[in-house]
């Protein structure tokens, strides 16, 4: 007998897919938590090293604290970079994206190493080494005694960050770092709930990750920023976009029904950069209308602005260049992914939903 399912259910959404600690996201009231605080306030008191001590303990039931993190994570870097020769020829003739993934599928166990701080540690190491080649550089050797968040800008331009890089960088670290059941860490539970080690799993969390539906958003809207160009034609570019059934790129999402609440951490991030040559009363401005077009155009249930609309903001004060977004983006959620993965490998059973047919029958 065949059953009918709705577009809903055929998308899994509100089917739960494992019990978890890590992370809640109820899209109603708008609200995001993260190893039992809420994004806003981990963003505010917590660095990087801080959040991902969180995840790992509550995924493995250790006792990590931020410290310890931070000298595993600078240890982590210092070996990838060792291992820098043996990874990167597979990527030869690749863009970012792609070198990025064949990279990281490269990644393997480090004897007696514990693997999570391996492949967070390996993350940026590799982004900086494949944005500066696509530059024509060397890549920059790290310094294990900076935070996370430095020491990516350090690998990415080859010079110590300003105290107020390193912050912005490291609010879009903490506030990356893990996203409910989302596309990219259901597959690597997936993987991961096979028993397939945490390196299959956060290959294919990032295989999942490439995809424009998923993490592939914050570049085209600086695009559409870049289109709109000045304040003057905000209105008309906004209303003939609209008026043409275009989608606004940083507006609406899957999950939440009102604002994403890390466009909001976001937003104060970015402020904070304003005087590095962002032009954040611009942006500003553009969120504005368009929030107030789309509210007109339906009234009922208008798009808000999400993360992805302050990350392209963010991202590009920060001088990271558009090809790398989306490492950049695995470089923050790899904490979220390790500990996923792990999570469903101590607790979980093999993930193996059904599927509804609809083909033919076989003639009796």
């Amino acid at each position: 007998m065949n059953i009918h399912l709705t577009k809903s259910q055929i998308g899994l959404d509100g089917v739960p897919a494992a019990e978890t600690v890590l992370s809640h996201v109820d899209g109603e009231r708008g609200e995001l938590i993260i190893a039992g605080e809420h994004v806003g306030r981990l963003a505010a008191v917590s660095s990087y090293e801080g959040v991902t001590a969180r995840l790992w303990n509550g995924a493995s039931k250790t006792t990590l604290t931020e410290a310890n993190v931070r000298a595993s994570l600078g240890a982590a870097r210092e070996r990838a970079f060792a291992r820098l020769p043996d990874l990167l020829p597979a990527t030869r003739g690749m863009g970012v994206v792609d070198g990025f993934r064949a990279a990281v599928a490269g990644l393997r166990a480090e004897n007696g190493l514990e693997h999570e701080a391996t492949i967070v540690g390996a993350f940026p190491v590799i982004a900086g080494a494949l944005v500066r080649r696509a530059k024509g550089l060397e890549p920059v050797t790290p310094d294990p005694n900076v935070s996370h968040a430095a020491d990516t800008l350090r690998m990415l331009h080859g010079r110590a960050p300003e105290t107020r890089e390193v912050t912005a960088l490291d609010a879009y670290l903490v506030t990356a770092s893990d996203h409910g059941m989302n596309a990219s860490t259901f597959t690597a539970r997936v993987v991961a709930s096979t028993q397939a080690d945490l390196f299959a799993a956060v290959t294919a969390g990032y295989c999942a990750l490439t995809g424009p539906l998923h993490g592939g958003a914050p570049e085209p809207v600086l695009e559409m920023l870049d289109a709109i160009g000045s304040r003057e034609r905000i209105q008309p570019w906004v209303d003939a976009a609209l008026a043409r059934g275009e989608r606004m790129m940083g507006f609406g999402h899957r999950v939440y029904r009102v604002r994403d609440p890390r466009a909001d951490v976001l937003k104060t991030a970015v402020e904070a950069l304003a005087s590095n040559g962002t032009d954040l009363p611009f942006a500003g401005e553009v969120e504005a209308y368009i929030r107030a077009a789309l509210r007109k155009k339906n009234p009922e249930r208008p798009l808000e602005t999400n993360v992805e609309f302050f990350t392209a903001i963010l991202l590009d004060a920060l001088a990271i260049p558009r090809q790398a977004f989306t490492p950049i983006f695995a470089v923050a959620r790899a904490a979220g992914w390790t500990a996923h993965a792990r999570e469903q490998q101590r607790t979980g059973r093999l993930i193996r939903p059904s599927s509804s047919y609809v083909g033919a029958m076989p003639e009796e």
